[in-house]
Formats: C-alpha cells, structure tokens, sequence
C-alpha cells in the first residue's frame, strides 16, 4: 500500500514537499513514480527515480523545480516541490512499479507501467 501526504494550499512561488510512506518490505525493489491530474484533465507523468536511486526521470514542466528522492531505510520517497505555479495545482499521486531491475524513461512516463497507486494528495497553489 502507498500513503501520499503533504499536499495542501501555497501561493505562487511557494514551496511544499510530499512524501508517500509504502509499506511491505520489497520497496527497494520498485520503481516510483509521481503523476498529477488536474481537473478535467488527463493525470499526466511528474517524476520518477530507480529502485536503486541512481537514476531520475522528468516531465519538463517540473524540471529544475521539483527534485525526486527516496529513502529505502524509510520505504518513502519523496517529492520536494519548489517555485510552485498555478498550473501545478493538480492532486498528485504516488505509484509503484515492480518489483524490477528495470528503469525506462518511455516506461516510467507511463501511468500503466504502475502497479500500485497511492490514494492521492491535494496541491493547490493560488495566485
């Protein structure tokens, strides 16, 4: 099971980071993801990282604003988000995919590479 939190309401240019707790005891072994679907739109890719951290993956509309990150230790991963926008406001989702060895980024940007999804979190960022 995946647990997102930390989502809330920020004004432009503000910050917030969310966290998504898995529980089970193979988390190292999966691919996670971020996604976001704002209303009346398609839940789209934000952010992926690799099973083993090494490797990162973004949508370009996040790029160099939000940074992924996981601790294996603590079975989350996290999403620092920075220099928020309204067109960020959207609820973010947490996903897992695996478990793997196998990190893509064609596969990563996709919702159905992912075999568990978190329940969601609210962004809302005002102007």
């Amino acid at each position: 099971q995946l647990q997102a939190y930390g989502g809330g309401l920020v004004q432009a240019g503000g910050s917030l980071r969310l966290s998504c707790a898995a529980s089970g005891r193979t988390f190292s072994s999966y691919n996670m993801g971020w996604f976001r679907q704002a209303p009346g739109k398609e839940r789209e890719f934000v952010a992926a990282i690799s099973w083993n951290t090494i490797s990162t993956y973004y949508a370009d509309s996040v790029k160099g604003r939000f940074t992924i990150s996981r601790d294996n230790a603590k079975n989350t991963v996290y999403l620092p988000m920075n220099s928020l926008k309204p067109e960020d406001t959207a609820v973010y989702f947490c996903a897992a995919d695996g478990p793997t060895r196998v990190f893509s980024r064609s596969l990563q940007s996709r919702s159905g590479t992912y075999d568990s999804w978190g329940q969601g979190t609210l962004v809302t960022v005002s102007s």
